[in-house]
């Protein structure tokens, strides 16, 4: 007997697109981008600081209520979960955007607009995700779409900085969802070329040097965690770095000392190290660790003054783990023929994102853009653009869609 052959990604994107639920889901889209930006302003105005998502995350959880997905709740990491239930059970596609922000708690958070755009500190990275996450789940309850497989909608906490994914590690390898995940769909920004399907791996530390402190000309001699510290940053920065495989290094924060007039008893250093490859990484790693305690030992040896030697300790404070989704893989084939469908170039592209966790499991992730354009992400005047954000959404729809099948 002989068996039907298998559509083409490039095919099932085009009936989804000619369907007539997805024609009802992009008019959806079309005629409330107004309100959608306000949307976004919305949530941009709720400060969520690292480790501090938690009003944030209640916000989202009511919106998903009233986007008709009523068993919404924060789990026991802060995450806001909520499931849109398919015809079955599986397959089952996370679609997430992260809650936080790195800019810390008291940082002014109010959105101004200049024309079109809007400018607050996160307000693309990634409240334009947010707004894409409650986007999608209306245009699907407006346009009455079902689906074969569910969809599990996510606001995840702790992807910036030190949060170190802790909300995308705990969706996946302790939460309710755990072993039951078939593909992750994160939403990070804006744009519509990128497919994230590489993860960039990383490890960040913490550098505490401590001393007995002293005055600056009765005491001076004695060991100084400051000289120390800047020994251990030169030597950081005469690494060769490769330029491919890309890698990169960067000490984001120092702090230590009271006084001008006085050795401090304290210096402390946040360094980040990163690379497209894990066996540089490594060898990165190796060389910063030597140069840290190779820095503390020359302070040691080179202080004439008595007293106890400098105090070291080198404290890891994240690891992000690298790892790749074939470009041949149906989620990353969906997103590039989704991409090529909406009249943009694709380009499969490698970073940090939540979907590294997944990855790192063996479940096929991406992260997409939530349409529109910005900049200067991460700083005080990053700005969003929310022309283009149609494009993101539609992208984003056709993926999940693909992914899970449309109930006819």
């Amino acid at each position: 007997m002989s068996s039907v052959p298998a559509l083409s990604p490039a095919v099932i994107i085009g009936k989804l697109i000619d369907s007539r639920e997805l024609q009802s889901a992009f008019s959806f889209i079309d005629s409330h981008l107004e309100e959608i930006t306000e949307e976004q302003i919305s949530i941009c105005s709720i400060p969520a600081p690292p480790f501090g998502e938690k009003e944030r995350a209640e916000y989202l959880r009511q919106r998903f209520l009233g986007s008709g997905l009523t068993d919404a709740k924060i789990d026991e990491e802060g995450n806001c979960v909520a499931l849109r239930k398919g015809h079955s059970p599986a397959p089952l596609l996370v679609v997430s955007a992260h809650l936080d922000t790195v800019f810390p708690s008291g940082t002014d958070v109010t959105v101004q607009r200049d024309g079109d755009k809007l400018l607050a500190p996160g307000i693309s990275d990634d409240c334009c995700g947010l707004a894409a996450l409650i986007a999608i789940a209306d245009a699907l309850k407006t346009s009455r779409i079902e689906t074969i497989g569910s969809v599990l909608f996510v606001g995840t906490v702790g992807e910036e900085g030190e949060g170190n994914l802790r909300g995308a590690r705990h969706l996946l390898t302790r939460g309710e969802w755990a072993n039951r995940v078939d593909a992750f769909l994160s939403f990070d920004g804006h744009g519509i070329e990128r497919i994230t399907n590489r993860a960039l791996g990383s490890r960040r530390y913490r550098v505490t040097l401590l001393g007995t402190g002293g005055h600056s000309w009765t005491d001076f001699g004695v060991v100084n965690p400051v000289h120390a510290l800047g020994g251990a940053i030169a030597r950081l920065a005469s690494y060769p770095a490769p330029k491919e495989p890309r890698t990169t290094f960067n000490v984001g924060r120092i702090e230590g000392g009271s006084s001008i007039n006085a050795i401090p008893q304290e210096a402390i250093m946040d360094v980040d190290l990163r690379s497209a490859d894990a066996q540089e990484l490594l060898k990165l790693d190796a060389f910063f660790r030597r140069a840290v305690r190779e820095a503390a030992e020359n302070e040691n040896d080179g202080r004439h003054n008595s007293g106890p030697p400098l105090e070291l300790k080198v404290e890891l404070i994240g690891e992000r783990p690298s790892g790749e989704t074939s470009a041949e893989a149906p989620l990353v084939r969906f997103a590039w023929e989704a991409t090529r469908a909406l009249g943009a170039m694709p380009s499969l592209d490698q970073a940090s994102t939540d979907s590294n966790i997944p990855i790192s499991f063996n479940i096929p992730a991406v992260t997409l853009g939530a349409g529109g354009t910005a900049g200067n992400a991460h700083s005080l005047s990053e700005w969003y653009d929310p022309r283009g954000r149609d494009l993101g959404l539609k992208r984003g729809l056709l993926v999940i869609l693909a992914m899970v099948g449309l109930k006819t």
